[in-house]
């Protein structure tokens, strides 16, 4: 059996999938929110009740939004800032008494839908997660590429390419940066652009289904979203070149993206044609839990 956890900042969900990658049980508790010590106790807390409940022992594997830093072997880059800094690479198996694996979040996103999701058979996949932030993750051949620095993946805070106007240098990001990717391409950075524009508060939902009933801000919003996220998956397509990139989060639901996001790229890659294709999560909210079970694969 594989235990999979999705460590998020509001919930922390955990999934076992059995052999025949059947889903045995899944449960949601909430995350205790600034508080690392807590944040041990919940994980370890829903590993042994899902034991419980099933009966068996299982393996342990854990999405973080963040990363294991391999200089110091503390958790780096997370919005979820009460683990920067903590040893939870070393403290979750000592009270697991067992081996646990971790990898980003946008990482077992990505995994899960290579492995048996919308990306399935493919041999280098890409994994957007469009949310509250905009994370990447890569998998080749069926396994999470990490990198030396345990960043691979991380497009959303690189530059957008090739700014035009009030793009550069950007809106300020909470990396310390400007212009990033993420701030444009993140459910807040879309809903920011829109209120810009002369629009009234909204989430990204809104926002498309007011385009959808032909309202002039939102439809030109939308536009310069798709834009924008034609160019800065061209930057993905010219260095990764992948098969598929899976899109993922609340921004994934937009239906517009698959069709308008791949007629504007082309310019922007340095190709003759483009054959990659741009495809919907399969599993939804779930891949990223599920794609943690897999790290045991």
């Amino acid at each position: 059996m594989r235990i999979g956890i999705d460590l998020g900042g509001t919930k922390i969900e955990g999934i076992a999938i059995d052999a025949d990658r059947a889903e045995r049980l899944r449960r949601r508790i909430p995350a205790p929110r600034g508080d690392y010590s807590r944040t041990l106790a919940a994980v370890v807390g829903l590993v042994h009740d899902i034991e419980r409940e099933l009966g068996a022992r299982g393996t342990v594997g854990v999405g973080i939004p963040g990363t294991i830093s391999p200089a110091t072997g503390l958790i780096k880059n997370a919005n979820s800032t009460w683990l920067i800094g903590e040893p939870l690479a070393d403290d979750l198996p000592r009270l697991l008494d067992r081996p646990v694996r971790f990898a980003n979040d946008a990482n077992c996103f990505a995994l899960s839908e290579a492995t048996d999701g919308a990306a399935a058979g493919a041999d280098v996949v890409f994994g957007v997660i469009g949310g509250t932030g905009t994370g990447g993750g890569v998998v080749v051949n069926r396994q999470v590429l990490t990198g030396a620095n345990a960043i691979a993946g991380e497009w959303g805070h690189n530059p957008l390419p090739s700014p035009r106007g009030s793009e550069s240098p950007g809106p300020p990001c909470y990396c310390g940066r400007r212009g990033c990717i993420e701030t444009f391409l993140s459910g807040p950075g879309l809903a920011h652009d829109y209120v810009e524009s002369g629009g009234w508060g909204a989430t990204a939902q809104e926002i498309a289904a007011r385009a959808a009933a032909g309202e002039a801000i939102a439809l030109a919003t939308l536009t310069r979203y798709e834009e924008r996220m034609a160019r800065a998956l061209a930057g993905v397509i010219n260095l990764l070149d992948p098969d598929v990139i899976v899109l993922g989060g609340g921004l994934s639901n937009i239906e517009r993206l698959y069709d308008r996001v791949p007629r504007l790229w082309g310019p922007h890659v340095f190709s003759d044609g483009v054959a990659t294709r741009l495809v919907r999560a399969a599993h939804g909210d779930s891949s990223g839990v599920r794609g943690a079970a897999w790290l045991w694969n």
